[in-house]
């Protein structure tokens, strides 16, 4: 951080320190980009022991269930060729992941590829895992509008973080005071579902500093007694949000209950295909039926995206549980807490001392 910025930075801090005097604050990011830039760039260091950050379940990986995972593999035994990001890979279902098991599978960079994929290959079968919040589903709506080939199918993952927060605050375990909100699902959805929620909530954006101004403006709620939402990301995200998407997203899709990979089926927190594109639906198309089987491994990766553990809280954390062999889904993903807490660990190192 050049010396201006790292200036600004303990600013910054030692207000939050003065603001926070006397008080246990715990605040909750729903983002695996902010958890990656705090990490990194040592973000905890600098805060006061009485305010602390977690992680809760801002990784859409992590979050994906074992079952949603048992059924790509299926597919892929079947003979259908698999289609995912890199992340996915190795994430753990009930008996495997896609990486352990033998088939035809790509890791591509967006949808598009895999229905490219689809249309060069028009005697096999083709299906994509759709991961994400809000921020990626506007780009499968995009492709199930412009019409993809006969062959193409998806499993469709997509999930939503307000309601996610609902059943946070309604369990009320991580003793939370307020949400850092995610600037990328916000530049989609804008801001109108979390003004139902009566705490702090403020958006920030993923430069150290634009987290560390997000967490100022949290603490000064919290101390002033208010709940509002709060927009530090003004570059990017209106309360509106990005109207396009909306219309499409809400043209291809219905809201629908759903599991959480480390909670219950949480309602209204998902997507599924509207009737008229269930065509596309592989679950439907191959008869798939979801069977959430819970596996016992040790792993906490269920209470560290719910904000109530760490990873380093892990007993298998760094020995039995590593990036190329994860035993949680925390560990696989680039913006799984376990996995940036094992790449810059040298950084938490500092935080936590």
């Amino acid at each position: 951080m050049p010396v201006d910025q790292e200036q600004i930075a303990k600013s910054l801090a030692a207000k939050i320190d003065k603001l926070a005097a006397g008080k246990d604050i715990k605040i909750m990011h729903v983002c695996g980009t902010h958890e990656y830039a705090i990490t990194k760039s040592g973000i905890r260091s600098l805060l006061p022991p009485n305010v602390k950050v977690v992680m809760g379940p801002g990784c859409p990986v992590c979050v994906t269930p074992q079952a949603e995972i048992d059924a790509i593999v299926e597919l892929a035994e079947q003979g259908k060729v698999i289609c995912t990001y890199g992340d996915l890979l190795r994430v753990p279902g009930t008996k495997s992941s896609l990486y352990d098991t033998v088939g035809d599978i790509h890791i591509v960079q967006s949808i598009s590829q895999s229905v490219d994929i689809a249309r060069q290959n028009p005697s096999k079968e083709v299906v994509f895992m759709a991961v994400g919040f809000e921020t990626t589903a506007p780009t499968t709506a995009a492709i199930v509008l412009d019409g993809p080939p006969e062959n193409f199918s998806m499993i469709v993952s997509h999930r939503l973080v307000p309601p996610a927060m609902k059943w946070l605050m309604q369990q009320g375990e991580a003793k939370l005071h307020g949400f850092l909100l995610p600037g990328h699902v916000c530049t989609i959805a804008g801001s109108h579902d979390y003004e139902q929620f009566p705490v702090p909530q403020v958006i920030a954006g993923f430069e150290p500093l634009e987290i560390l101004y997000g967490l100022y403006m949290l603490v000064k709620q919290v101390v002033e007694g208010r709940a509002e939402v709060e927009n530090a990301y003004t570059r990017a995200v209106r309360c509106q949000g990005n109207q396009k998407a909306l219309k499409m997203m809400e043209e291809v899709f219905d809201v629908c209950d759903i599991m959480w990979r480390g909670f219950p089926v949480i309602p209204d927190s998902g997507y599924k295909l509207k009737p008229q594109y269930e065509k596309f639906d592989a679950l439907k198309k191959y008869n798939i039926e979801l069977k959430e089987v819970k596996k016992e491994t040790g792993c906490l990766c269920n209470e560290i995206l719910r904000g109530i553990r760490d990873p380093t809280d892990c007993k298998l954390f760094g020995k039995a549980c590593k990036p190329l062999k994860p035993v949680g889904a925390c560990m696989v993903s680039s913006e799984g807490a376990c996995r940036i807490w094992f790449t810059y660990g040298k950084a938490h190192k500092v935080v936590k001392e």
